[in-house]
């Protein structure tokens, strides 16, 4: 059987009305759309660094 690739959950818990455009854009581009919607993604730095560059905006989900 093939391995599957790890994931990472993402969800939006802050809202992206009012933040600049890089930020309402880097939300857009993990395709959240409603706070608390989770999306899940490749494990990747990519992601991670979403994730950390803006932690007012998402967390991750255990």
């Amino acid at each position: 059987m093939a391995a599957q690739a790890k994931t990472i959950k993402i969800k939006l818990v802050g809202s992206p009305i009012g933040r600049v455009s890089l930020q309402k854009r880097a939300v857009a581009a993990l395709g959240l759309k409603k706070m608390n919607q989770v999306v899940e993604k490749p494990d990747s730095d990519a992601f991670r660094g979403f994730v950390k560059k803006y932690p007012h905006l998402l967390a991750l989900v255990d």
